[in-house]
């Protein structure tokens, strides 16, 4: 036993067994430091507070109180005795947490950190939380977050222990809502419980367009054409283009509304144009290139009418370039966090989105203005919506996605970079993540080697390969550094349905 955790022993001892703060790490042999240095951190903030750490295989903590492990009975007295607690992401600490009469603060490991042999905690945390059994946490601030908030007001992380059955329902429990999160079979489009023939909510379709007359009109007429029973107001937003009034359509169940975006010139402007401009609960997104598939928006809406706490609710997409179709589904029914910070998940296209106005508006914010160029602004938008709570996703496609040579960003190099390296800076969160990091350190090696910046495109591959050496956008971007150009490589991939 080293000096450092005999120290912290005896001060857990001094202490008098009373913590404010309890911290169980469980015993798996993964180390699971991160938690620990987040725990330092908050203690570093907090010296009045008197923080135990039950650390197990991982390293001690510096400075709060540590000690590696503790009888089932001691740990569960310093349970009932803190006033937070905070655990991994295991079904036997979640259950002893609110054994002790708390709503845990949950952080899954992750096994792309080498927390844990697999991600089964990440799946279990989720469908959990969808349960109100946990207040889960990704991020440090996050965590830090939800402690103050149980400190300031600890009847809102108070449960009753009667109701729960025990350690080993639990267990049982976890194994087949794991179970459930991996049956990738699932389908959602049949009817979900509790969603009836009734009344349908009225939706808000968002068109930001710029001169682009003829694919605007094949959209307006897709959505008009929806296998919907309620009201769809279509929104179009000319931007920094001439509004055609002759579009509006103000009778019947399908109307148009015709605006210009008074906001920041460019997409995200436009979009916001449209969501402050409308008035419906439900608001969805539709470029003015793509076209929606008829039972698109009724099979979303359906998915909201049967769960009132879900956001936003995607689906697939059917890709068409150069006259050929690739279908990009994803298969499963839920999406996180921490999922699109490992991976864009392209199939998650803003023209599948349908969300509450409310998330946006009162809750996350709207779509940000401050991205350089406005590129990737609907995966940032992901990102904060996540945050909130999982993303819900069809699992079949409900949209046509049309990709050609006069897309807004197609060959924008620079504008492409500058944006990435803005993500990477807001969202620290990346640099636990390796596999998201490297991607996104890729995309931004084959932009500045497209845009014949060789330098940086190759300190970029290195910042890539050190990330994730497996990462195939780096060798992509190695190969125009050595002459061949970007267009063939974008050609092959949008042939797929692919992008880089």
């Amino acid at each position: 036993m080293t000096e450092q955790t005999t120290r912290q022993d005896k001060q857990h001892k001094d202490d008098g067994d009373h913590p404010d703060v309890v911290v169980s790490i469980g015993t798996d042999h993964h180390a699971f430091d991160r938690l620990v240095r987040w725990m330092d951190d908050y203690a570093r903030r907090h010296p009045d507070l008197k923080i135990l750490v039950q650390h197990g295989h991982s390293s001690a903590p510096k400075k709060a109180s540590g000690t590696p492990f503790l009888p089932g009975i001691e740990l569960s007295k310093a349970m009932r005795r803190a006033r937070a607690v905070i655990t991994h992401g295991g079904p036997g600490s979640i259950s002893q947490a609110r054994a002790a009469g708390h709503l845990p603060i949950v952080v899954a490991r992750d096994p792309e950190l080498d927390e844990h042999v697999d991600d089964h905690q990440l799946l279990f945390v989720d469908r959990v939380e969808e349960a109100g059994r946990v207040r889960s946490c990704s991020t440090a601030q996050q965590l830090h977050t939800s402690i103050d908030k149980a400190l300031a007001s600890p009847s809102d992380f108070r449960v009753d222990p009667t109701s729960d059955s025990g350690t080993e329902e639990a267990v049982r429990r976890a194994g087949a809502l794991i179970d459930l999160l991996s049956d990738e079979g699932a389908s959602v489009t049949e009817s979900p419980a509790g969603a009836t023939e009734g009344t349908w909510p009225e939706v808000s379709v968002v068109v930001p367009t710029r001169d682009r007359p003829e694919l605007l009109l094949r959209t307006l007429r897709a959505v008009t054409e929806q296998d919907y029973p309620g009201r769809i107001t279509t929104i179009v937003v000319f931007d920094n283009d001439r509004p055609d009034p002759s579009l509006s359509e103000e009778e019947g169940e399908r109307p148009v509304r015709v605006v210009t975006n008074t906001l920041t010139p460019g997409l995200p402007g436009a979009r916001n144009t449209g969501v402050l401009a409308a008035d419906t609960d439900l608001v969805a997104f539709c470029d003015d290139d793509d076209t929606w598939l008829p039972n698109k928006l009724r099979t979303q809406v359906e998915i909201m009418r049967a769960e009132p706490d879900t956001d936003v609710v995607c689906c697939g997409i059917r890709v068409v370039y150069d006259g050929v179709e690739s279908e990009r589904v994803l298969a499963r029914t839920s999406v996180t966090f921490k999922d699109l910070l490992r991976s864009r998940l392209t199939e998650l296209h803003p023209s599948t989105f349908l969300i509450r106005r409310a998330a946006m508006v009162d809750g996350c914010g709207t779509v940000s203005e401050e991205i350089p160029g406005g590129y990737a602004e609907d995966y940032e938008l992901l990102l904060r919506l996540a945050r909130r709570g999982p993303i819900r996703n069809v699992p079949e496609p409900g949209v046509r996605v049309l990709w050609h040579r006069k897309s807004f960003f197609s060959e924008r190099w620079r504008t492409i970079s500058t944006a990435l390296r803005w993500l990477l800076e807001r969202y620290p969160e990346f640099g636990l993540v390796p596999r998201g990091h490297a991607r996104l350190a890729g995309q931004i090696a084959f932009s500045e080697a497209s845009a014949g910046r060789r330098r940086r495109a190759l300190r970029w591959i290195g910042t890539t390969l050190r990330s994730h050496p497996l990462e195939g956008r780096a060798y992509l971007a190695f190969l125009v550094v050595c002459g061949v150009p970007p267009g063939w490589i974008l050609r092959a991939l949008h042939l797929r349905g692919r992008g880089v």
